[in-house]
């Protein structure tokens, strides 16, 4: 069994929930993706996205300095390092996330992405029903 320990990235950047949507934006940029775990003293505290910034800062009429507590989301879904690959895959599609922050001890250690699922050969069948039910719109009621 491949742990997500053996295919997580360890080195993450990540925001603190007090800096800025602006400075979130600039670590997005400077580092080519979309989401940033929100840490604050080690601790997870959430996640923000470049959707988030669009929706919830831009679209509402905020400005860059608006804090990322006011926009990120706090109900995250974060998997431990012990975690089979398949176990991770199937939480990533049942949430319908691409990124899965790994935490130990309360404490945020990695963070797995589907792409990472993707280019792990005993994953890949797992890799791609994620993208499968991550790609598939959410029901409304």
């Amino acid at each position: 069994m491949t742990t997500i320990s053996n295919a997580m990235s360890r080195q993450v950047a990540t925001i603190s929930s007090n800096q800025t949507v602006q400075e979130a934006a600039e670590l997005m940029s400077r580092h080519n993706i979309g989401a940033i775990p929100v840490v604050d003293q080690g601790v997870l505290k959430g996640m923000i996205t470049d959707r988030d910034i669009t929706l919830r800062t831009t679209a509402e009429g905020q400005d860059g300095q608006t804090p990322v507590s006011n926009v990120m989301t706090t109900n995250v879904v974060s998997g431990n390092p012990n975690m089979s690959l398949e176990e991770a895959s199937q939480m990533m599609a049942q949430s319908q996330i691409r990124r899965l922050p790994i935490v130990e001890n309360n404490h945020l250690v990695g963070i797995l992405a589907l792409g990472d699922l993707a280019v792990n050969e005993m994953s890949n069948e797992s890799a791609g029903q994620a993208l499968t039910n991550i790609s598939t719109p959410a029901r409304t009621q």
